[in-house]
Order: structure tokens, then C-alpha cells, then sequence
């Protein structure tokens, strides 16, 4: 892994730290594409079964880095074909956390900008610090305010005039405001961050290996399923699939004989 991203192994939980302190975490093609690399490998990393996403130093991430150096173009490449290879090289991060089967918690703390903030949208839960400030940047710097899936995460987590009001004013959403709209699970001190991430991904491990895989796939779908219908027609295969496994069977022994389940994912 790139030195812009830091990998921790405890058991099944993997802390994932943004690793540019000095550039407040910015994102270059150099973390990019470690992003891109850890996210995609999690598909077939299933003893990996959830993610805690930080930030090193004084912020999460401050979006992009709009240093000359941090996005080489390709020689005789134009300016607008190498606009896009950026931008689908960052929306391409946000696509493999939701695609990723593993659930991720995002620590926030400091400033999330721009393509920082959409980071924390694209997470599953947002754990904040007390400093934490967010905003859809781009719009301050001559931009739209949809980029990086703000436009479709922000009106399902907050709804629509409050998505609004920040995707057209660019203006910061602070942590207090954060958890009053649902944007945030809670606000712990900054050096309660990491352990209150570990605590919750403790609880998730309490789970099955399946059973938290196919409910974040769940959750993904039905978001944007059509109808109730059709989301209780994917629970309901979810829940007879699920049934069927080993687990399943282990989980019932272990509430009848009051012990912990030992789950082997079968």
C-alpha cells in the first residue's frame, strides 16, 4: 500500500488512515489510486469484514489537491480529456466504498471538503469530532455543487431543503447541526473517535459473516428500490437465502444455550 494510505489489521476490523497530513489529507493521483486499489481489493478480502476510514493530522481530507504536481497529465493529453480522467478516477473511489461488501465507518473530524465530504457521504456510518466541518466546495470554486455523488447522498441522509441549502451555498454543515439532521451517528471527543469506531465495529462483528454483507447489499438497493414491493421482495429472498446457512443453525444453538455464536461464514 501507498505511504499515502496506512492499512491496520485488528482481526477483522481494517482502520484505513488518509495519510497527507501536511496537505490536510488532499487528494493527489497518489492516494487516488491506493484508494482505488484497497476499495476494489475488499471483493475478495472477506476476512476483512469492516472498514474504518480516518484521517492523519489536523482534518479528514480537504478535498482536492489543487497543487500542479498532484494530477500528472499524459503528454500531448488536452484539458478536458484530462479533467475527466480525474474526476472518474475519484468517483470511482466513492462507486467501490458502496460496491464494497464490507461496512465502512468514517471517523470526521477537522475540515471535509469537496471530495472529503463526499468520503463521509459515500461511507456507511459518520462518527464525528466535535471540530468536524463539512461542505460541497466545488461551488466555491466556480463549479457546481453536485460532484462525487453529494447530489445523490445528501437528499437521502438530510433531505431536500437542507441538501439544497448546502449544495448551492457551498457554506459548512458544523458537527452539532450534523447530528441534529442525521447526517452524523454521534459527536464523541476527538480522542474518543477511534474508540467509539472500534466499539461499533465490535458490535457488527457480533454478527454473522453473510448476514452483515448481504444487509449493507440490501440497504444499497433499497434506497433506490421502485416501491415497498420491491423491497420487501429482496428482504424476503435475503432472509430465506440467509436461513439456509450453517450459521443460521449456530446462532439459533447458541440463543437457546445462551453462549456467543461461533460463526465460520458456511
Amino acid at each position: 500500500m501507498a505511504d499515502e494510505l496506512l492499512v491496520e489489521t485488528h482481526g477483522a476490523i481494517e482502520v484505513v488512515t488518509l495519510n497527507r497530513p501536511e496537505r490536510l489529507n488532499a487528494m493527489n493521483a497518489g492516494l487516488i489510486a491506493a484508494m482505488q486499489d484497497y476499495f476494489r481489493g475488499l471483493q475478495e478480502r472477506l476476512e476483512v469484514r469492516v472498514v474504518i476510514l480516518r484521517g492523519a493530522g489536523r482534518a479528514f481530507c480537504a478535498g482536492l489537491d489543487l497543487s500542479p504536481d498532484s494530477w500528472p497529465r499524459e503528454p500531448g493529453m488536452g484539458g478536458v480529456q484530462a479533467g475527466w480522467k480525474t474526476q472518474r478516477a475519484i468517483a470511482t473511489v466513492m462507486q467501490l466504498m458502496r460496491s464494497c461488501p464490507q461496512p465502512v465507518i468514517a471517523l470526521g473530524h477537522g475540515a471535509a471538503c469537496g471530495g472529503g465530504f463526499s468520503l463521509l457521504l459515500s461511507s456507511d456510518v459518520r462518527i464525528a469530532a466535535p471540530d468536524l466541518k463539512m461542505n460541497a466546495a466545488y461551488i466555491k470554486i466556480g463549479l457546481g455543487g453536485c460532484d462525487m455523488g453529494s447530489s445523490y447522498f445528501l437528499p437521502r441522509l438530510v433531505g431536500a431543503s437542507l441538501a439544497a441549502e448546502l449544495l448551492l451555498t457551498g457554506n459548512f454543515i458544523h458537527a452539532e447541526r450534523a447530528l441534529a439532521s442525521g447526517l452524523v451517528s454521534r459527536v464523541v471527543d476527538h480522542d474518543a473517535l477511534l474508540d467509539a469506531g472500534m466499539a461499533l465495529a465490535q458490535d457488527m462483528l457480533m454478527t454473522s459473516p453473510m448476514g452483515l454483507r448481504l444487509t449493507k447489499d440490501a440497504l444499497n438497493r433499497n434506497i433506490d428500490a421502485p416501491g415497498f414491493e420491491a423491497a420487501l421482495a429482496l428482504e424476503d429472498r435475503q432472509q430465506v437465502m440467509l436461513g439456509q446457512t450453517e450459521d443460521f443453525r449456530e446462532a439459533t444453538r447458541a440463543f437457546a444455550e445462551k453462549r456467543p455464536p461461533q460463526y465460520r461464514d458456511r
